[in-house]
């Protein structure tokens, strides 16, 4: 049988499973936005109890960051995440969500092997790479900020 790329582009077009765009953006949005009304609130509590600004961004995101981890550990975060995906991996608890499931994974292989050695597979590039980027992000503005 002769396959042209046409054909085997049709084919699969009738195989592949029908998008729900519309609902999957709409979970996600609607997750992620609860998540950061979540962390509003926090904050607007540390705000309200005498904190100031910036102390009370820095401990909504311990609090959202051990909550995430809490409930990655309960196994909760996992199926809120099957149905919301990508509004559990934007704010600061996605990045808490992906180090805590490495270590929760690998916690049977031992503390220094397991997890020790583990717990940054996922968040490791995301580490390597944002630190690069802002590297590059802070010559560039140098340069430009002299002009």
């Amino acid at each position: 049988m002769n396959i042209t790329p046409q054909v085997y582009s049709e084919m699969s077009k009738r195989a592949e499973p029908k998008s729900k765009a519309a609902v999957n953006i709409s979970c996600a949005f609607a997750v992620g936005g609860g998540i950061c009304v979540i962390g509003q609130l926090i904050r607007s509590v540390f705000e309200y109890a005498g904190f100031s600004t910036e102390n009370a961004g820095i401990w909504t995101s311990v609090i959202l960051v051990a909550l995430s981890a809490f409930f990655t550990g309960l196994g909760w975060y996992e199926r809120l995440a099957k149905h919301a995906g990508a509004g559990t991996l934007v704010p600061i608890t996605g990045f808490s969500n992906a180090v805590s499931s490495s270590a929760v994974e690998a916690q049977s292989e031992g503390l220094v092997l397991g997890v020790g050695t583990k717990i940054f597979n996922i968040a490791g590039p995301v580490i390597l790479y944002g630190c690069t980027a802002a590297f590059l992000y802070g010559i560039i503005y140098y340069i430009v900020s002299l002009f």
